[in-house]
């Protein structure tokens, strides 16, 4: 089955729970997932199943869970106008991973250049590692995703979803919704610090929600080139292009023509990005401070969020397993 084309589709994302929140998670994914709620039929999850593959540490990702969960709320996701829960809790996902594996070859899986990516970075080749694109199908296809936002990163794994799809309905009838990519060219890559794709693993983050004196440290640090000060200054930048995040079109012509023109320094740049960072997120702070406080109201939400989550799972986990004969 192809995804619908009308405007209340059903959207699924999630969101890796690993640390600290940043500008490149949030301008990346968040930001344009919450966006969905008001006209579409919302799935969010935290991806805790996932995790797995690289944290080992029982509190380190019990805490990271939390905090995960929190992020999604005080930045705005209302769980009245969507589906929010931990991935963990919907463990029918687990059953639909196995079934698809029998429909993934391996020349399908080993085609995945994130697996010898993070093997290059030196982490240990396992099979969860390996078969991570069969449990993201399953993520997928389990909740009959129509529209799924992605980052350049991720594309491969939706293609090889899809091509799991259309094998299992080649084989066993038409079951599983073919979704569609959503990936915003504006957005795909958020530049860190350092000018590398911003990420953890790099340690070149602009985080959210930790102290103004750690923001303006980061924020200072981004690198710049040695243009003099009478020099127009080159745009494709890594402080240009975070900037550019907080900005209209109008405010981006603005700094545009300030680049262009002489007399800018950097540094006042790096300062009024500071001030706008601070304030951009100054109502999302208070929010997480209060979520952070009341923790049960935090666990009623996923609780609640995986009940409606598990209805969607066991209907079509149902389709499924009666398409392959599992049903007798």
């Amino acid at each position: 089955m192809n995804a619908k084309s009308n405007k209340n589709i059903r959207v699924l994302s999630g969101i890796q729970p690993s640390g600290k929140l940043h500008l490149g998670n949030y301008f990346g994914m968040m930001s344009r997932m919450i966006n969905y709620q008001d006209k579409n039929d919302l799935f969010c999850f935290i991806v805790n199943y996932h995790a797995l593959t690289t944290t080992h540490d029982k509190k380190t990702l019990e805490q990271n869970t939390i905090n995960a969960a929190i992020d999604f709320l005080a930045l705005g996701l209302d769980p009245k106008k969507s589906t929010f829960w931990v991935q963990s809790d919907v463990p029918q996902v687990a059953e639909l991973t196995w079934l698809l594996s029998n429909m993934a070859s391996v020349g399908l899986i080993e085609r995945s250049t994130s697996y010898k990516d993070k093997i290059s970075k030196g982490l240990s080749p396992n099979m969860g590692l390996f078969s991570y694109p069969v449990l993201m199908a399953a993520d997928i296809l389990l909740f009959g995703s129509q529209l799924v936002p992605v980052g350049k990163d991720q594309k491969q794994h939706l293609e090889i979803t899809r091509e799991i799809a259309k094998r299992f309905n080649n084989t066993f009838g038409d079951v599983l919704v073919i979704p569609d990519e959503d990936i915003n060219k504006d957005t795909m890559l958020i530049p860190g610090t350092d000018g590398q794709k911003m990420s953890k693993s790099y340690d070149n983050t602009i985080p959210i929600f930790c102290s103004e004196d750690d923001l303006k440290k980061r924020v200072m640090s981004i690198v710049t080139d040695s243009a003099g000060i009478n020099e127009p200054k080159d745009k494709n930048t890594p402080l240009f292009i975070i900037y550019s995040l907080f900005l209209d079109q109008e405010g981006r012509y603005i700094l545009e023509d300030r680049y262009n023109s002489p007399g800018l320094r950097y540094g006042d740049v790096k300062k009024e990005l500071f001030e706008t960072i601070i304030e951009y997120f100054a109502p999302f702070k208070k929010r997480r401070e209060y979520l952070s406080n009341n923790l049960d109201e935090v666990h009623d939400i996923l609780i609640s969020g995986s009940k409606k989550a598990s209805k969607v799972a066991n209907a079509n986990l149902t389709k499924v397993r009666e398409a392959m004969g599992l049903v007798y």
